[in-house]
């Protein structure tokens, strides 16, 4: 029986995870590594002028992330089938790429049976989560982001919200500026966000805080 032959595009900034990527991948009959990028703007470029049936697809990456690459491959070829490949498994880094449109999440610890089979799942057309990060989404799912937010990330966001800078928040709720630091970062997390601004936009939206008068 003669299987056809899935052509695969690998996306990573990191030489050596690229060209381990493409040793393990080419060892397989049916799969056939056309070409590698380093970010992804070189993703974008090669996708188009590749068209492989699959493309592996790192998140954090130097320029454009793999998030905007994905958008961007998306927008040329909606059709395009995506896996994300990453070490990253927060919530706010799984929703962003779901929604940017790839076809799975895969973390860089699956072992490699189940990521030739999401690669022949994906070549397929069919969605591939990992079992961490399809739970990841149904919690986030079914619980609103102001149940995710502990008592103190929203204390530490409603004196965001009044302007209070870091080391402001932190002589208030006697804390270091590194614990304020982490709790923002838990909070641009849970509520999917960038930064501050956006973090307090999106808390107000829905409620979390509200505006002193």
């Amino acid at each position: 029986m003669i299987m056809d032959t899935i052509r695969i595009l690998i996306t990573d900034d990191h030489p050596v995870v690229r060209e381990g990527l493409a040793g393990m991948l080419t060892g397989q009959d049916d799969f056939e590594v056309v070409g590698m990028a380093e970010n992804g703007e070189m993703a974008v470029r090669l996708y188009a002028s590749l068209k492989p049936d699959v493309a592996l697809m790192d998140l954090q990456m130097p320029g454009m992330d793999g998030v905007g690459a994905i958008e961007a491959i998306k927008a040329q070829l909606p059709e395009a089938r995506i896996l994300v490949l990453t070490t990253y498994d927060s919530d706010a880094a799984i929703l962003r790429a779901i929604e940017a449109g790839a076809t799975g999440y895969l973390l860089k610890d699956t072992p490699r049976e189940e990521l030739f089979r999401a690669i022949r799942a994906a070549a397929k057309g069919e969605s591939v989560l990992a079992p961490a990060v399809a739970a990841s989404l149904m919690t986030q799912m079914r619980t609103p982001a102001e149940d995710n937010l502990s008592a103190r990330e929203i204390e530490v966001l409603q004196l965001v919200a009044k302007g209070a800078s870091n080391k402001e928040v932190g002589k208030t709720l006697h804390i270091s500026v590194a614990t304020v630091k982490t709790h923002l970062i838990h909070i641009f997390n849970k509520l999917g966000v960038d930064d501050r601004t956006a973090a307090v936009t999106t808390a107000l939206e829905k409620g979390i805080i509200g505006l002193e008068r």
